[in-house]
């Protein structure tokens, strides 16, 4: 199946007083039509700004860069300003982590839905208030012509979170891109948010990228997984390939902070990742994780560590072979 979406060595720069910070540094995925990539890591692991580099909403001073971000064979890196703005929106779509700073507070629910239809298609004002309806509908808000009329303030979190899904699917997009959509929403909205998510990607035969710190989120919905750390994606597989036989330290130390019904005891300390994560302005030599890496020898210092493919699906960014990563990974929990 050929992608829908292929990123090849995207990174971002951005001048700041202090040098050039460079918080996503040649980063390679792809996703397919239809298929859940979720992209993990810790805050600030470059997981948003490469969100908004696929959709080209850096800040100004940013810069991107790469070999190509190819979306349905074109390459957006070349594309213009113009034609960036006819993709988003229409074929491309974004869910924000806080929907009370992405939605206006100026205009009511339905100016911003229909807004979106009119903009790219050729239909009436009502056909798009018909379009608004009948996705509020279906995101499961109750009373949706009446919804139309209020303003995002009138609206929960959880509501104005559904009514950031369906203005997404205005135009039918093929791509959306989810960036922790469920961050600022209690546990219970959480799951019903992301179940929704789920059952309208099936039902529309889109393509979802979602973007979460919650490992727990991905185990749930993924069918791929992209592990970020310090700008760069240290692991990539599916989703039973990298919970299950996890090749990258940062990884491992990731999963062992999650409680495991029916294995992790009661009383029992949860994992965690000693040290910091280092600064990313100016270069980083050697493997971004040595200092934090209990397996770090003298070449994560001086070498540079690329990502290593094993096969179409599977690749992580570590000098030790996949046997000596998994003797680590044994030998560590035995010891605990």
């Amino acid at each position: 199946m050929s992608a829908l979406l292929e990123v090849k060595n995207l990174s971002v720069d951005i001048p700041l007083a202090a040098g050039m910070l460079h918080p996503v540094q040649k980063v390679n995925f792809h996703v397919d039509k239809g298929e859940t990539l979720c992209i993990v890591g810790e805050s600030g692991c470059g997981k948003s700004l490469t969100s908004l580099a696929l959709m080209n909403l850096l800040p100004k001073k940013a810069i991107r860069a790469g070999d190509g971000i190819l979306f349905d064979g074109d390459d957006l890196l070349k594309a213009s300003h113009r034609e960036m703005a006819s993709l988003r929106g229409n074929r491309m779509g974004m869910i924000f982590q806080e929907p009370m700073t992405s939605l206006n507070p100026s205009f009511t629910i339905g100016n911003q839905m229909e807004e979106i239809m009119l903009q790219h298609r050729k239909v009436s004002r009502q056909e798009a208030r018909d379009r608004a309806v009948y996705l509020l509908e279906k995101v499961g808000i109750t009373g949706a012509h009446r919804r139309l009329g209020q303003y995002p303030h009138q609206l929960s979190g959880g509501l104005r979170q559904r009514v950031m899904i369906a203005m997404t699917l205005m135009c039918g997009p093929d791509l959306i891109i989810a960036d922790e959509p469920t961050t600022a929403l209690d546990v219970t909205i959480q799951a019903q948010i992301l179940l929704l998510l789920a059952e309208l990607q099936r039902e529309f035969d889109m393509a979802l990228i979602l973007i979460t710190h919650d490992l727990g989120i991905v185990a749930r919905v993924a069918d791929r997984v992209a592990v970020m750390y310090a700008g760069q994606v240290v692991e990539q597989g599916t989703v039973e390939q990298v919970f299950e036989q996890p090749l990258h330290p940062y990884t491992r130390g990731l999963l062992t902070c999650i409680p495991i019904p029916g294995k992790t005891k009661r009383g029992t300390h949860l994992g965690s990742i000693p040290g910091m994560v280092p600064s990313m302005i100016g270069g980083i030599q050697g493997c971004h994780f040595r200092d934090r890496c209990p397996h770090a020898f003298s070449d994560c210092l001086s070498n540079s560590v690329e990502l290593r493919s094993i096969d179409e699906q599977r690749a992580y960014r570590c000098l030790l072979s996949p046997e000596e990563s998994a003797r680590q990974a044994a030998a560590m929990e035995a010891a605990q």
